[in-house]
């Protein structure tokens, strides 16, 4: 990837799984930009109002006040201008039928919070080497 900074959009509602994830990303060796919302509606608002500062990356929990993470990732892929929005599904929930409906929505990746860890630095470390090597169109 040619960019010399990357945008991050985090959808997170819970304040302390946000703060581990900013840590997280504090450990990139790259230059990132990170916004922050705390549910799907508030993600819309974002995305449409921030066009020129699409995310690279969308970080998306689902289960939040609301708007969920499922129905917002059915709005943005029914949507033309975010439909190819890279979304990395990162929640607490690892049930079968979530995850199976995340991959029907086209996300680049299912975590699940848990597995990760308490400092996500399997994340940190995913999301660099992302960063380095995926193309995207422009």
């Amino acid at each position: 990837m040619n960019q010399a900074e990357f945008n991050v959009l985090l959808i997170e509602d819970d304040d302390v799984d946000a703060m581990v994830v900013e840590r997280a990303l504090c450990q990139l060796e790259c230059s990132y930009s990170l916004h922050r919302v705390k549910d799907g509606i508030e993600a819309l608002e974002w995305l449409y109002a921030n066009k020129s500062k699409r995310p690279f990356i969308t970080l998306l929990d689902l289960n939040m006040p609301r708007m969920g993470g499922l129905e917002m990732l059915e709005r943005v892929r029914q949507d033309e201008s975010l439909q190819d929005l890279p979304v990395f599904v990162l929640t607490t929930s690892n049930r079968p039928s979530e995850v199976a409906a995340s991959y029907r929505l086209n996300v680049a990746g299912y975590f699940s919070k848990t597995s990760l860890g308490q400092g996500f630095q399997s994340l940190s470390d995913l999301l660099v080497k992302y960063w380095q090597l995926v193309e995207l169109p422009r």
